[in-house]
């Protein structure tokens, strides 16, 4: 994201009035994955808290994952306060005891007045985290690949190679990628996690998964998967929303997002167990996850704000980018990180077979 841009987002943050409130603790360490992401959480969440508030936020990036956090919970000595997390991590964190239990009742209203319980997305109220922004699985076409006709737009076509020739871009984790083969083969997105719990369903994907792979070329980073679309290796590829409409809106390449049964997913603000500043980074966490701060990242990174009340407070045309826009948002799945947890290690492992073959 070119600094231009998050300058001007910050002329138009959210503008805190008042008085610091008291707060015994001076500074929070908050943990995010670093790069464009946090440097949107700053503008949006970090600088307007501590101008409210007095309280620095101490920024520390990570790779995602628990094992920092078990090891500073397991031994007592924590030195992080708020994670910004995946529902996986979410769920198993909350299980093992690293997070503190969120009170929803103190979650602020919309601006709108709707209360909060309302006013998030399904499943972004979590007992041990609350939802921040809302990202995409999407398939990404690589437009000049199909100069002179129209190129791909749905899932269907993906997995066309007849009608759609061209190279296509596969993830090296099954995530999302069977999810997808199930509903190009027929399945309703309401239906897939119930197929494909099953021995017939997860075998129907495979196949599926068979009829592209030749045509397929595999990347293991999203770095990876934009440069295989700019350069014209592939001529469409799986992809994460927010990295596409990055090189699309900052950097000017040709691509174009599918949002046809776009498989979504949530990002997690979870206070970590045993935190010195619990009250602070309670508060913290409420705020970051209010309708202005939300519309305030959504402003500088395309990812969309979990709360349905923060849309309105968005630039029609930043909107109509978002996973959440109700045009992109239609037939959308949302990611069953709880199925993946029960089912993870045994899918990888066949996945991890079928690459091999």
């Amino acid at each position: 994201m070119h600094v231009s841009r998050l300058l001007r987002a910050m002329s138009v943050c959210i503008l805190v009035a008042g008085t610091h409130a008291a707060y015994a603790a001076d500074s929070l360490t908050v943990v995010s994955y670093g790069g464009q992401y946090t440097a949107s959480q700053r503008v949006a969440h970090y600088e307007p808290f501590a101008r409210k508030t007095g309280i620095e936020i101490k920024s520390v990036d990570y790779n995602g994952g628990l094992a920092e956090l078990v090891a500073q919970v397991r031994s007592g000595s924590v030195s992080w306060d708020v994670v910004d997390v995946e529902m996986q991590d979410l769920e198993r964190g909350c299980s093992d005891g690293l997070f503190e239990r969120v009170d929803l009742d103190k979650l602020p209203s919309g601006t709108d007045g709707k209360p909060a319980k309302e006013d998030f997305l399904d499943g972004a109220l979590h007992p041990c985290g609350v939802g921040s922004v809302v990202w995409s699985n999407v398939i990404a076409v690589n437009d000049p690949a199909f100069a002179g006709r129209t190129g791909p737009q749905t899932i269907d076509d993906f997995f066309d190679v007849a009608a759609f020739p061209g190279k296509r871009g596969l993830p090296k984790r099954p995530n999302a990628l069977l999810e997808w083969a199930l509903m190009a083969d027929g399945v309703e997105p309401a239906s897939v996690y119930e197929v494909l719990s099953t021995p017939e369903g997860l075998d129907r994907a495979f196949r599926k998964l068979d009829t592209i792979k030749d045509e397929s070329v595999f990347w293991e980073t999203g770095a990876q998967m934009i440069q295989l679309l700019v350069d014209g290796e592939v001529a469409m590829s799986t992809a994460y929303n927010g990295r596409i409409q990055g090189a699309i809106s900052d950097d000017g390449k040709p691509l174009r997002i599918v949002w046809d049964r776009q498989i979504w997913n949530a990002d997690y603000y979870a206070v970590v167990r045993g935190s010195r500043e619990k009250a602070a980074a309670e508060d913290f966490v409420r705020f970051a996850t209010g309708t202005e701060a939300l519309a305030a990242q959504a402003r500088v990174i395309a990812y969309g704000p979990i709360r349905r009340s923060a849309e309105a407070l968005i630039d029609p045309k930043i909107a109509a980018t978002l996973p959440t826009a109700s045009v992109n948002f239609q037939n959308a799945l949302a990611f069953n990180a709880a199925w993946w947890t029960d089912h993870g290690d045994v899918v990888n492992e066949r996945y991890a077979a079928w690459l091999a073959q």
